[in-house]
């Protein structure tokens, strides 16, 4: 049995010297926690076995002052004991190869992490490349690749998550059980539709890490899907006439461009910066596409075009965004009217483009993927969905940003890349500006309003695209975040980190069936020194104990 040895440490009052020593069993150890005595410890020694020489112990102490940390001993509240009992039962759960089991019960948990993300090329609705493409025939080929490309059994994947917004429920949900069929999914994997409407993609990806990280599965997709072609925005049947009762709720059925207006009169966004930013788009996104850089995220479709006039049907394969201009200027911008307002500034040219197209993310967790061999894309750090006013939605990601980096520990100067989906330029610069974030990192690749943008697809769009830049990048990338307004007020973010960007964290967490019963101890025994040399005041020092005693799980 384990034993911990500790010293009872004596009041101001008495004598300096420690008076007595005694040793106690793990159980008793964690038993005198759960009391709270007022009283503190200080620990002397920490031995699991008894017999070791003071060589191996000095051996041990150097050790840990090589890791940056001081030898003296100092203060743990009991608390604190409480909870590397708790790391020792993860541990001890983890060697059993019960993965869920172990994230439940683990104290810092298992990261969720990207293993693969693909999207299809976005092609112009009504009459772009996937204009007689059925919806499930968007979907399957992301699919089969996530499978195909890691060697997955598709048997393993917990659920399949679809990002969807304008078809009806019943039918959509329909359309992505078909097409995990279609992709070689067995009948024993579900799926299901998700919709916050333009972040659904997103949604879909945050979802599936929420419940990798609840323990519900160890590996699932997180997808989106739309097909502008087959479903138009229009609103069926009637509207509950106490809409007119509340400003708010008749703001909910405000159209988009309408908002883009409000955004643009409110926060004086001037045409000539909307039309600016769209033309930035256009550039950066045809020069992408000449470089190959969408090539790595983008799965080719084979399809069909059909002949409006004379029926015949043409097989094409599609890989390439239709909806990019190379040759967009200002002042061809500048001649195109404005669509919602008679003297308004929200054109054709600096809005989202009306597009079809799917895109699918796998995630796993990270024991799970080491486990399998299979190299880490990014690292599923936070989420955050706010809500703001209906009548300027566009402001969404202004709100949404801050707060999901917030969640994730960060700051936004940490944050090396944003991809901030470009509903309208109006809402688009507004953010920009609002939070003074550097150009030369926003959407490196263009967005929306040259790429296109598919409701349901767009945040898993995003992930591809934002994930394999950072991937390029390298050491000079580490965190990145993807953004959304949304219809109705609402904004969402996500902070992703790229998959290498912590090699050493990494691979000192690689967890597998074979540890060793020692492996495990010595790992405990790290653990508890790393809060117990460490000077831990009070709570507002346990972040630090804890972003320390990551380094050895």
């Amino acid at each position: 049995m384990a034993t911990i040895r500790i010293h009872k440490t004596p009041s101001p009052e008495q004598n300096t010297h420690v008076k007595s020593i005694r040793s106690i069993s793990i159980s008793q150890y964690k038993h005198t926690a759960n009391k709270k005595q007022k009283s503190t410890i200080r620990a002397r020694h920490i031995n699991t076995h008894p017999h070791k020489t003071e060589f191996q112990k000095r051996r041990w102490r150097k050790h840990l002052r090589g890791k940056g940390f001081c030898c003296t001993t100092s203060v743990l509240h009991l608390h604190l004991l409480h909870l590397k009992i708790l790391i020792l039962q993860s541990l001890l759960v983890c060697s059993a190869g019960d993965s869920a089991a172990y994230h439940r019960t683990s104290v810092f948990g298992d990261d969720v992490v990207i293993v693969a993300a693909y999207r299809t090329a976005l092609c112009k609705s009504k009459r772009g490349g996937f204009k007689d493409t059925y919806p499930d025939d968007l979907l399957a080929p992301v699919l089969r690749t996530l499978i195909e490309k890691t060697n997955l059994n598709p048997s393993e994947v917990g659920d399949i998550v679809v990002g969807t917004v304008l078809a009806p429920g019943s039918q959509r949900a329909s359309e992505c059980r078909m097409a995990a069929f279609y992709a070689g999914f067995p009948e024993t994997v579900p799926v299901r539709t998700v919709n916050r409407q333009c972040s659904s993609g997103l949604q879909a990806v945050a979802d599936v890490a929420a419940a990798i990280k609840a323990g519900f599965y160890d590996i699932g997709i997180g997808a989106g899907l739309e097909s502008m072609t087959s479903n138009p925005m229009a609103w069926e049947g009637s509207v509950n006439p106490r809409v007119k009762s509340m400003a708010q709720a008749q703001n909910c059925l405000l159209p988009m461009g309408i908002t883009s207006e409000n955004v643009a009169h409110r926060f004086g966004v001037t045409r000539q910066e909307q039309d600016q930013a769209a033309v930035e788009s256009h550039r950066k996104a045809a020069a992408a596409t000449a470089s190959g850089k969408f090539k790595e995220e983008i799965v080719p479709v084979k399809t069909k075009i059909v002949d409006p006039k004379t029926g015949d049907e043409k097989p094409v394969t599609i890989s390439v965004d239709d909806g990019i201009r190379p040759n967009a200027t200002v002042s061809d911008l500048a001649k195109l009217k404005p669509v919602f307002k008679k003297d308004g500034s929200t054109t054709a040219g600096n809005s989202s483009q009306v597009s079809d197209g799917a895109g699918a993310v796998l995630l796993m967790k990270r024991s799970v993927a080491m486990q399998k061999g299979l190299p880490i894309l990014g690292v599923f750090r936070s989420f955050a969905a706010v809500g703001v006013d209906p009548a300027i939605m566009g402001v969404g990601p202004a709100v949404a940003i801050p707060a999901a980096v917030k969640s994730a520990g960060l700051e936004l100067d940490d944050i090396d890349l944003f991809e901030i989906n470009e509903a309208f330029a109006s809402q688009f610069v507004y953010c920009r500006k609002k939070l003074e974030l550097d150009p030369e990192k926003i959407n490196v690749n263009g967005g929306a309003m040259a790429i296109g943008h598919p409701l349901g697809a767009t945040g898993a769009r995003c992930v591809a695209t934002l994930l394999h830049e950072m991937k390029r990048r390298g050491k000079d990338c580490r965190f990145g975040v993807i953004s959304m307004c949304i219809g109705t007020g609402m904004g969402a973010a996500a902070v992703f980190e790229r998959g290498d960007s912590c090699d050493d964290l990494c691979n000192a967490r690689r967890l597998k069936h074979t540890i060793s019963c020692q492996r495990i101890l010595d790992n405990y025994l790290i653990l508890c020194a790393s809060f117990i040399i460490l000077k831990v005041p009070k709570k507002p020092a346990i972040k630090l104990v804890i972003a320390r005693a990551q380094h050895f799980v």
